[in-house]
């Protein structure tokens, strides 16, 4: 586990939101330079204002989210909870995040108390390279960043909370069409504390990074290009199991689809040791628009 990192304290800090009223949160977003707010911070964030009005023995196990305008990383956002139901095994809520009077984001999610019942999982890919084997970020910067286009300089140079090792690189530094699915190396860069509820936020957080991309895989095209319009439209999440940030974590996903000015991918999050913690769905806006 790497020592905490300034973006990785950053990210716990903007978890933990201020309680304003009963049922109405305030969350801020780091000042970071970016033009929004990134998606998986909302959902992160949503989230963490369900479980501030959720008995703590009850875990997320699902939650569905809307993306309907660009948060804007200069003001707050304050999350509103509706407690739809509380039941005697589950408990049912609905946040709806707001900017400048407007709904940015809305967010279902449903907890359930610890249950014991059958279980399989799918096993994760095999035979991929260890991430020790794989470059590392600062090698990556240093042998293949100069000559990238400035928009992703910019984004693999940023200090993130997330460390990303693909497994291949070739997405992003040619035009050639590939197989839509991708697998990538995952860790905070930073211990996570020992608490199922942030886990599960951070967990949240890093579960919007990598994967709208994938849509663009067959088409050798890249979210960074300047003729695309690229935005998480609905994002998710199923928790399996609990989470631990320990070590590093395998994302790999797949788009099935992609029609309609959408994108369609669906994930998987699994331990090291082939665990399966999550899956994940999404769709995305894909628009081509001419370059003037």
């Amino acid at each position: 586990m790497p020592i905490m990192s300034d973006a990785m304290k950053e990210l716990l800090s903007i978890l933990d939101l201020e309680t304003l009223e009963h049922n109405l949160f305030r969350g801020r977003s780091p000042q970071v330079g970016w033009q929004r707010v990134f998606g998986g911070q909302v959902i992160g964030q949503a989230l963490v204002a369900a479980q501030r009005t959720v008995d703590p023995l009850r875990h997320v196990h699902s939650l569905h989210g809307y993306f309907m305008r660009a948060g804007d990383p200069k003001v707050p956002i304050i999350y509103e909870v509706d407690r739809i139901r509380d039941g005697s095994s589950f408990t049912t809520r609905r946040v709806v995040g707001i900017q400048h009077g407007h709904a940015i984001f809305s967010l279902e999610a449903s907890f359930q108390i610890e249950e014991a019942g059958l279980e399989h999982q799918k096993p994760r890919p095999l035979d991929l390279t260890p991430p020790e084997q794989l470059i590392s970020d600062k090698d990556l910067k240093e042998q293949y960043l100069q000559n990238a286009p400035a928009n992703i300089r910019r984004y693999w140079e940023q200090d993130r909370p997330i460390e990303l090792k693909p497994l291949s690189l070739t997405h992003y530094f040619s035009r050639e069409k590939l197989p839509p699915e991708q697998n990538v190396w995952i860790r905070a860069t930073g211990p996570v504390p020992e608490d199922r509820a942030v886990q599960a936020a951070v967990l949240a957080y890093l579960s919007d990074m990598t994967l709208l991309d994938t849509s663009l895989y067959a088409h050798g095209r890249s979210i960074f290009d300047r003729d695309l319009q690229v935005a998480s439209l609905d994002h998710a999440m199923w928790f399996h199991r609990p989470c631990r940030f320990d070590d590093w974590l395998l994302y790999t996903a797949d788009s099935p689809s992609t029609s309609g000015a959408r994108g369609f991918n669906r994930g998987a999050i699994y331990s090291r040791d082939g665990t399966l913690i999550a899956s994940t769905a999404q769709e995305g806006l894909i628009r081509v628009h001419p370059v003037e």
